[in-house]
């Protein structure tokens, strides 16, 4: 079990020092945190009562999209992955360590928000904390568990970015974040709802969401997991 507890400390300080995932974890949120801020607050006081979710949602959904697959995609497109089966390490480690990294630097991410935006922008907090951070902790797990299969069955990072960003910018565009989903078209709107994003933003933002809306959040995470399993288990006979 400590070595278990150390593969993902390790995972960790290796994802500091990684630019890419640095700038996807925390660079790019934050400054776009900062700078959309600013922006809809001026605009719109209204989005003070819901500025601390959409952004959240954004940095959560960039980094595990862009920044979660990346150390998967080195790994799994180089030779470390033959060390792996050499020194009898099982390959689902790799893919638990990185996962378990993400919602850590994630979960940072998002305090960060939670904690800056009511006083640079007096954004509104949640009515229910407690209720808040266990949706916010299922909306990154479902999220990051995505970026994982991304992770595992791509082979090169230039497929990946494009790959990634297919996922990523209908989730923002789509979900409701910048701007309400009444304003799109019936058929966008209904596409929205195959992307995590837009269930967090629903549960996120409401005091007592229903479970009904979980439901597309766990039903994404079992197919993840059921995907990353049977490649995985690929991977240990090719």
């Amino acid at each position: 079990m400590s070595a278990f507890f150390y593969g993902v400390i390790l995972q960790w300080r290796l994802d500091l020092r990684n630019k890419g995932i640095l700038i996807t974890y925390y660079v790019v949120p934050l400054i776009f945190f900062g700078f959309i801020g600013t922006i809809f607050t001026s605009i719109n006081p209204e989005s003070k009562d819901t500025l601390i979710q959409t952004m959240t949602i954004f940095a959560i959904t960039m980094g595990a999209f862009l920044g979660t697959p990346i150390p998967l995609v080195e790994l799994y497109s180089s030779d470390v992955k033959k060390a792996y089966k050499v020194g009898g390490i099982p390959l689902w480690m790799s893919v638990v360590n990185n996962l378990l990294s993400a919602v850590v630097h994630l979960l940072i991410t998002s305090t960060i928000i939670f904690m800056v935006a009511p006083i640079a922008f007096q954004a509104k907090r949640p009515e229910n904390i407690s209720l808040y951070f266990t949706s916010l902790a299922i909306f990154i797990i479902v999220c990051v568990s995505i970026g994982t299969v991304l992770g595992v069955y791509i082979k090169s990072i230039t497929r990946l970015t494009m790959f990634s960003q297919l996922l990523f910018l209908p989730s923002i565009m789509l979900a409701g974040i910048m701007f309400p989903t009444d304003l799109l078209p019936e058929a966008l709107a209904s596409v929205g709802v195959v992307f995590p994003a837009t269930w967090g933003l629903k549960i996120m933002t409401n005091a007592t969401p229903l479970f009904v809306w979980f439901v597309p959040l766990i039903i994404m995470f079992v197919l993840a997991v059921i995907a990353c399993g049977y490649k995985l288990s690929r991977m240990g006979v090719d």
